[in-house]
């Protein structure tokens, strides 16, 4: 496997700075190639002080010392399909009407890689896309589509963790491995004979929890699963604890979230401890990972003029917030990782920019020098990339000062949407007036515990304004409760006789199996 170590990171660290990126070729300027790593559920702020502290990333600090890392990039939506369809589109997901990780985009839509392809870029992809739908379980799809239900049901398994193997076991998630492989041997045996540029994208399952078989039908994921050998790149005493609001003083919106992730039962710090150690340790596999890709350029020769990006689809809250799993707009599931290194991006640059996964589709096409649509609602980060971050008269007027993220899923009783901007943080529900919004500072409040909505009113109306001109979110909180009660009527019809047989053995059985005609009897009076 040639697992990268701190040798490796030597060899390819001198020879990065020896060679320095060649800008023309003959017969012109010469497109850089481009390589995205996307892993799934990787909390951003572990990519810079201090959340770097708790484990060791060395490939993410190898991107950073020779690239930018971006301090504020989002998700756009906090669940995989949604996100990836928003990634691979360009377009907020009121707009591919992405609403759950059963709805994404249609297999003919045309993504950024579509369009490399078109204008001469040699293409492949490895690894998890999710981004088109008809995907996941049935269980995940009929949780978001009842979530208006007046019912309250635990839809995962209580979040745990797994040891396994020893100190010498490397390949925990062997999945990924085979499919880093598969980039790896694609990138010495294929992309070194290349005339013309690539892009290659490799997508990992990593650092999601794995499946926990006990809950059932398709199984949850609430198992974090790692071996001595990743723990050990933890350190423990950097791992913060996080502050819970009591059961009763908790949004409805979030003790709803809690309740449905299995989360509201009692919970030593020991345990809470383990989880958040043994996902800093799934992050450490993920790292390594990349790791092979940067390595396997270098080997190549290819590394000086390939651009190279590191993100997620969303992030994990490992238990901040009494939550596991993403689905919330608090920093720890909407925050993801953004790092570039390459021809003309500036070393060692940090951007305080809020920034999102919308602008990863222009800035693909940027690098390719092919024209960029008007009708999407990302921005090339290239000004950016390019150092452009001090001097805001040079983005221009095109580049907001605001990000978007939505949610309309599972494990969510409300229609969410989230502004950031400034240090605010504005998240408003469904209708904008039957459940009360949030509102957090984080300058004062990083780890986002109070809600200063009532507090400044003044601040809540203007940002309201602010999210109803990019979005009018009362209406699409309709469609979405429409487009759910016709999903599940459909889905109902179809299963004739069977249909009580069936919603009653899906994750959520352990509870419906006790009151089985209650909960039937809810979903009729909803319908």
């Amino acid at each position: 496997m040639g697992l990268a170590g701190l040798g490796l990171l030597l060899v390819i660290s001198s020879a990065w700075a020896r060679e320095r990126p060649r800008w023309v070729a003959s017969g012109g300027q010469l497109r850089p190639s481009v390589v995205l790593v996307a892993c799934d559920s990787l909390d951003g702020r572990l990519t810079f002080s201090p959340g770097n502290q708790t484990v060791d990333l060395p490939f993410i600090n190898f991107m950073k010392r020779y690239g930018t890392v971006f301090l504020n990039a989002y998700t756009n939506s906090p669940i995989c399909c949604p996100s990836r369809a928003a990634m691979w589109s360009g377009l907020f997901t009121h707009l591919t009407e992405s609403w759950n990780n059963f709805k994404g985009l249609d297999p003919d839509h045309v993504t950024w890689m579509d369009l490399m392809e078109k204008h001469g870029y040699r293409t492949q992809k490895f690894g998890k896309l999710d981004y088109t739908s008809g995907h996941h379980s049935v269980s995940n799809r009929v949780e978001a589509w009842t979530r208006d239900v007046e019912f309250l049901l635990r839809q995962e398994g209580r979040p745990m963790v797994n040891l396994t193997g020893d100190k010498t076991h490397v390949r925990v998630m062997e999945a990924d491995w085979q499919n880093t492989d598969k980039a790896v041997n694609w990138i010495k045996e294929e992309a070194v004979n290349l005339t013309q540029p690539f892009v290659l994208y490799l997508g990992l399952n990593l650092p999601h929890p794995y499946p926990s078989p006990y809950t059932g039908e398709n199984f949850g994921s609430s198992t974090f699963l790692t071996s001595p050998y990743w723990l050990e790149k933890v350190t423990y005493e950097a791992i913060k604890i996080p502050k819970w609001p009591s059961l009763s003083e908790m949004h409805p919106v979030d003790y709803y979230s809690s309740y449905t992730k299995n989360c509201t039962g009692e919970f030593t710090k020991e345990e809470v401890r383990n989880i958040r150690a043994f996902y800093y340790a799934m992050c450490a596999e993920t790292d390594a990972m990349l790791g092979e890709v940067i390595s396997a350029l270098k080997d190549a020769g290819l590394l000086e003029n390939t651009i190279v990006i590191f993100t997620a689809d969303h992030g994990e809250l490992a238990m901040e917030h009494r939550q596991f799993y993403k689905m919330s707009m608090y920093e720890g599931s909407s925050h993801v990782p953004l790092l570039v290194m390459g021809p003309g991006v500036k070393e060692q640059q940090q951007v305080p920019h809020v920034v999102s996964l919308v602008d990863i589709y222009p800035t693909m096409l940027d690098i390719a020098r092919i024209p960029v649509p008007r009708n999407l609602s990302g921005h090339s980060l290239m000004p950016l990339l390019r150092g452009k971050a001090e001097d805001e008269s040079s983005l221009g007027e095109s580049r907001p000062s605001w990000v978007l993220s939505e949610f309309h899923g599972c494990n969510v009783n409300a229609s969410t949407y989230m502004l950031r901007t400034g240090t605010w943080k504005y998240v408003a529900y469904s209708d904008g007036r039957s459940v009360l919004p949030q509102l957090f500072d984080l300058s004062e409040d990083p780890d986002e515990l109070t809600n200063v909505a009532m507090k400044f009113p003044v601040i809540v109306h203007s940002l309201d304004k602010t999210l109803r001109s990019i979005v009018n979110y009362p209406k699409v909180s309709s469609s979405v409760q429409d487009y759910n009660k016709r999903q599940f009527m459909s889905w109902k019809q179809s299963l004739g006789q069977n249909y009580s047989n069936v919603i009653a053995n899906l994750r959520w059985h352990q509870d419906w199996l006790k009151e089985p005609k209650k909960y039937e009897n809810a979903i009729d009076k909803w319908l």
